[in-house]
């Protein structure tokens, strides 16, 4: 029998308002735990695209050295907004986004936490917005660039629309570079180790992972696509797909988080980054 407070894992259909109101509940009752484990890692200001340790210094996906100054970002899924702090120390000027109040409390708290070790006597001015990525409350053609490290997409059940809404909100040449999921891990247990690398589920069942409550509630949705159907959701939402990155496992990452590892990162990938333009 399932306990009150223990969530049941099942495979099974969750639309568009359930998906958000379970991430948003999620990550506010996760965010202090999430911050606290991965704090470290993620630091107060970087961008890493994901467990596999690649970051925007080093591979330059939103545009090369020197060419985010002055360019108007909008950081989607920010959670405590590291990348956007990141943003702003190239020179550019972010908003970071997220559908969760926590989260955004913890970029306020790194935020001020960043200043105070610059010697800044005020939080870094990086603007935050709590919404839904899938309805962005910003004006047509308001930024050049967009960006999400495993932000909203993996979770909402309209991917299209999330990726209408951000090529809207870009202006013409603009540019969105986002990461989720590798879909080949979801054929795999979500483990670190040797059980992690035997299939045990399809590949093409795209049926959503869902935690629920003993009432059917659902606490946390993930969204599963495959690769194809990534690629063609890109190009429904009027992008171009200008590179599919998918990083390596570098050999000084001794990490494991979730079911990334080093075991698994050097056989399987874990993280797809897709990089999107505008062209008009």
């Amino acid at each position: 029998m399932i306990q009150e407070d223990e969530p049941e894992a099942i495979r099974r259909g969750a639309g568009a308002g359930e998906s958000s109101r379970a991430s948003r509940d999620w990550w506010d009752d996760n965010a202090d735990d999430y911050q606290r484990e991965h704090g470290d890692f993620l630091g107060d200001q970087r961008f890493v695209w994901g467990p596999e340790g690649l970051d925007e210094a080093r591979a330059r996906l939103l545009g090369p050295a020197g060419a985010l100054r002055g360019r108007a970002v909008l950081e989607i899924g920010a959670g405590a907004a590291q990348c956007s702090r990141w943003l702003a120390a190239q020179g550019a000027r972010p908003v970071a986004l997220d559908l969760s109040h926590r989260q955004l409390q913890h970029a306020l708290r790194l935020g001020g936490a960043t200043s105070a070790a610059k010697g800044v006597p005020f939080p870094l001015a990086v603007p935050l917005v709590e919404a839904d990525a899938a309805a962005l409350p910003f004006a047509d053609g308001s930024f050049d660039l967009a960006c999400s490290a495993y932000g909203a997409l993996p979770f909402t059940a309209e991917p299209v629309r999330v990726l209408r809404e951000t090529r809207r909100v870009l202006r013409p040449g603009g540019r969105f570079v986002f990461s989720v999921t590798h879909p080949v891990r979801w054929a795999f247990p979500d483990e670190p180790g040797p059980e992690g690398l035997t299939a045990t589920s399809s590949y093409f069942d795209r049926t959503p992972y869902v935690e629920q409550d003993a009432h059917g509630r659902a606490v946390y949705v993930e969204h599963h696509r495959t690769l194809g159907d990534r690629v063609r959701d890109v190009v429904a939402a009027g992008f171009r797909l200008t590179d599919l990155v998918e990083p390596e496992w570098p050999p000084g990452n001794r990490q494991e988080w979730g079911g990334w590892s080093p075991l698994r990162g050097r056989l399987l990938p874990g993280t797809a980054i897709f990089v999107c333009d505008r062209d008009d």
